[in-house]
């Protein structure tokens, strides 16, 4: 059988890519993974190949292990947004979330065509990890920046505690010692010594690790001494709690959405809700309080499946209002502001929001494009890129709901 010469062009093309995607001198051993084992050969009956279905089918594929490497990678380390290294990993998982959906809507073409541009996106993304010593000019001032919100968080926590008369002179002396570990990385880097920057690095975090396990002491301390007002602000929240999930399961028992499982996790949380009370209403707030500390994940699951509830109403309520594209624009546009402020308050916390922030950046360019196609009278294109956009915007919700 003669094979299409478009066909062969873009087997070609692939097999190229692939080839080439993991640049040679780039290790993984830290990543417990070899290239061998993320990227198979393409099949040896390539000649015999000449269907879209089958070429998308294998660019897919490699983009779900190209995504699980860099991801990996990206992960394990700390760029910062701006990094050239970022835009290609982020301009990659566009593409390919791109390629998947085009894929799973039978549309082979855009599959191969966006699947190659974010296999090159993704190819930048690996060969950036083999200039380490480069990267590293980057990412430390980064971390050192963003100790800056942990230390204030650090600094009040203390505060709060000496108010209360908790001892914190350990905690005291500790902070001091990982601000001056930091501030030596910090000057190791003006110095442009980044072999002593990497070594000192790993001093200043053994320091930050055991002021972690003072400021845990310190705040379960802070837990016992306000055992009485926690009990109180759990059993307000719970109760308002338990009337939205009634409400919920009842709304969504009219509309046929399936919620039995708010229904188990509402049960399972009255029940502990109902212990705590009763412990409260004796006085006996430190028992009240062993009970939340026990049943801990059962209270966690259920505002869980709550969030996630809620979010699936939200989401049906903006597929309806895409119909009017204003009211939808306006509606997503409000949780992009709200899930901006969010990120803000929890870094000034001290967490690490690197990774929802992109995915909000990525919502925010979804858009964008979105708006873009609908200027050039592309709805059907707009809403591909709107879909996206909601998705990004779900993974920083959840991210937001975990670190409350």
């Amino acid at each position: 059988m003669v094979m299409d010469m478009k066909w062969l062009k873009v087997w070609v093309l692939i097999a190229l890519l692939v080839g080439s995607i993991i640049p040679a001198g780039l290790s993984l051993a830290d990543e417990n993974t070899t290239i061998e084992n993320e990227t198979e050969p393409l099949p040896p009956e390539i000649q015999n190949i000449t269907q879209e279905d089958r070429i998308a089918e294998h660019i897919v594929a490699a983009l779900e292990r190209l995504s699980e490497i860099t991801t990996r990678l990206i992960n394990n380390t700390n760029l910062p947004d701006n990094s050239s290294v970022m835009r290609h990993y982020q301009l990659a998982e566009q593409y390919k979330e791109v390629a998947i959906n085009a894929y799973q809507n039978e549309d082979y073409y855009n599959t191969i065509i966006n699947g190659l541009t974010a296999m090159h996106h993704y190819r930048e993304v690996l060969k950036s990890f083999e200039r380490g010593k480069e990267e590293l000019k980057e990412r430390l001032p980064e971390e050192i920046k963003r100790m800056e919100g942990y230390f204030r968080m650090a600094e009040r926590t203390i505060e709060i505690a000496q108010k209360q008369g908790i001892d914190v002179e350990n905690a005291t002396m500790i902070l001091q010692e990982t601000k001056e570990a930091y501030k030596t990385v910090l000057e190791d880097i003006k110095a442009r010594d980044f072999e002593k920057a990497k070594e000192d690095l790993e001093v200043a975090r053994e320091k930050k690790a055991a002021l972690d396990e003072e400021l845990k002491r310190i705040r379960k301390e802070l837990v016992e001494a306000n055992a009485d007002k926690i009990v109180n602000e759990f059993l307000e929240k719970g109760a308002r709690g338990i009337e939205v999930a009634e409400k919920v399961i009842e709304a969504a028992g009219e509309k046929g959405y399936d919620a039995s499982e708010l229904q188990e996790r509402l049960e399972a949380f009255r029940e502990v809700y109902d212990e705590v009370k009763a412990l409260a209403d004796e006085g006996k707030y430190d028992e009240a309080l062993q009970v939340m500390r026990e049943n801990a994940e059962t209270i966690k699951e259920f505002h869980k499946a709550m969030a996630f509830i809620q979010r699936k109403f939200h989401e049906r309520e903006a597929q309806e209002k895409m119909r009017d594209m204003r009211a939808f624009l306006r509606e997503i546009n409000g949780r992009i502001q709200k899930d901006a402020k969010a990120l803000i308050e929890l870094k000034r916390k001290g967490v690490d929001t690197r990774k929802a922030e992109l995915q909000l950046k990525t919502s925010i360019q979804e858009v964008r494009l979105g708006i873009e196609l609908l200027k050039h009278k592309k709805p059907a294109e707009a809403k591909m890129h709107f879909a996206i956009a909601l998705d990004m915007l779900h993974r920083v919700d959840e991210f937001i709901l975990r670190h409350l």
